[in-house]
């Protein structure tokens, strides 16, 4: 069926996006026998977290880790909810869990694992005077009912300064917390703050060994098998409306399709702007302004034939962490996410046949995006080169002399540019806009949001949000 095709179709429910979240939400769908179509406006699945080839050589784009790992079987927990949900067996996904990663401040460093006794070792270690008030700070988060719908948003900051006195710790705590789920700047929602928490230290991190493209297969497979139809380089020029409901879907190459519901993983501002009640500019005031770079360098050798064995790094160089938009530079070197997608244990005598070195930074859309192509070409050049010297500050020094200049043989780059194109999502903002819509509700009545801007973040968040919402939404009182 070509798009021309869905002319006068009619589904039970439409899906906007074939992300992570609008994947999960097609299998809950389809699971139940619904009649859905995914329309998705790019060529490839999988949304923020995807992946490309360049000269035969696969990159993946958003996964630095899974996180939300848990061994087998157990119980009470994202992943385990998410798999039963999916019908996917756990093995399916081939996670291996990581080797360890660490947060480095100027005069302080904390390591951490899948156990979350080192995270607890490695504070009461750096941090003795703060090691009561971390523990009761873990025992809250651990009890929060963060996944409550209704909850009304708090500080996430002040909550943890109930409990932590030191500003140093404090920052410690919120970079990767941040810089895995956090659309706002400065701050972020306390159940938000909780949700990371549990997924980055009380669970932890791991990798299929061949990257996310085993999930976005897996997605794809499953809800291929079960009828479901998806519709690739199928964008949305409008959603009609009739009174309080969307009455019809009409797509850029001019095709009209209906739908009972409809479930958008398109973003909260991206999403009201398609309905045709809403003006062009509607919703400006909740347009996400945290954009990111990040450089992706393959190596001829092992990271840690350098002597680089961690698998994550999170990294501010100033003595405040500052979690906000770039304004005045097109990138922000002072903090950001150092990954080696090759330091998990992928066991069996496994192991990525080249090196792989990515370096994440927050920056500045505007800026990017008003570049000419030259300027563009020579700015990716400079901070490219800039990034990979920030690293080499944060990274023991290579070991046996090695050089990783010499070791490089091939490099790439996104900007926000490169997210707005891909992504559709406005300034780049990788997750979405700072009010999020925990009930997925909008101002019309069949119409729901799920993904990044109904609030659960990251890969396991996004599929959750697409099984809960559908499930709440779609066929709950069917």
């Amino acid at each position: 069926m070509k798009p021309s095709d869905l002319d006068n179709q009619h589904f039970e429910t439409v899906i906007i996006g074939a992300g992570m979240a609008g994947m999960a939400a097609g299998i809950r769908l389809a699971l139940a026998g619904k009649h859905v179509i995914i329309l998705e406006r790019h060529n490839a699945s999988g949304g923020l977290n995807s992946f490309y080839s360049i000269e035969g050589r696969k990159y993946d784009v958003g996964l630095h880790a899974m996180t939300n790992f848990v061994p087998k079987g157990t119980k009470g927990t994202p992943l385990t909810k998410l798999l039963r949900q999916l019908r996917i067996p756990y093995d399916a996904l081939d996670l291996c869990q990581q080797n360890g990663s660490r947060i480095a401040f100027p005069g302080a460093e904390l390591e951490f694992s899948n156990d979350f006794a080192l995270f607890e070792t490695e504070v009461a270690r750096a941090f003795p005077k703060q090691i009561d008030g971390f523990r009761a700070l873990a025992e809250e988060v651990r009890t929060l009912d963060a996944f409550n719908l209704g909850a009304i948003p708090t500080s996430a900051r002040a909550a943890v300064q109930r409990h932590i006195s030191d500003p140093l710790l404090e920052d410690m705590i919120f970079c990767p917390v941040m810089y895995y789920g956090s659309a706002e700047e400065h701050d972020m929602d306390y159940g938000q703050f909780s949700i990371m928490f549990r997924s980055l230290f009380f669970e932890g991190f791991a990798r299929p060994f061949d990257g996310v493209r085993v999930i976005i297969k897996l997605l794809q497979d499953k809800y291929r098998s079960l009828g479901g139809i998806r519709k690739m380089k199928c964008g949305i020029k409008q959603i009609h409306t009739n009174g309080n409901k969307a009455s019809a879907i009409e797509l850029d190459n001019g095709a009209v399709l209906t739908a009972d519901k409809i479930i958008s993983t398109a973003g909260v501002v991206e999403t009201t702007r398609m309905c045709a009640d809403q003006p062009a500019d509607a919703a400006s005031d909740n347009i996400g302004q945290l954009s990111f770079t990040e450089t992706i360098t393959a190596l001829n050798k092992q990271p840690t034939e350098f002597g680089w064995d961690d698998t994550i790094i999170f990294f501010n160089t100033r003595e405040r962490f500052h979690y906000a938009g770039v304004r005045d530079e097109l990138v922000d070197p002072t903090s950001g996410v150092i990954c080696f997608p090759n330091n998990y244990q992928y066991g069996d005598g496994r192991q990525l046949d080249e090196g792989f070195l990515r370096i994440t930074a927050m920056a500045n859309h505007d800026q990017w995006c008003a570049l000419s192509p030259a300027d563009y070409l020579a700015q990716k050049a400079h901070w490219y080169a800039e990034l990979q010297k920030v690293a080499l500050g944060i990274l023991p020094a290579p070991k046996n002399g090695l050089s990783l200049d010499d070791a490089r043989i091939a490099s790439d780059m996104f900007t926000p540019r490169t997210v707005r194109k891909f992504t559709g999502h406005l300034q780049g903002a990788i997750y979405g806009a700072p009010n999020k819509i925990k009930d997925g509700r909008t101002h019309l009545d069949n119409l729901y949001l799920a993904g990044t801007d109904q609030g659960f973040l990251g890969i396991i968040g996004a599929m959750l949000s697409g099984i809960s919402m559908a499930n709440l939404h779609v066929l709950q009182g069917d």
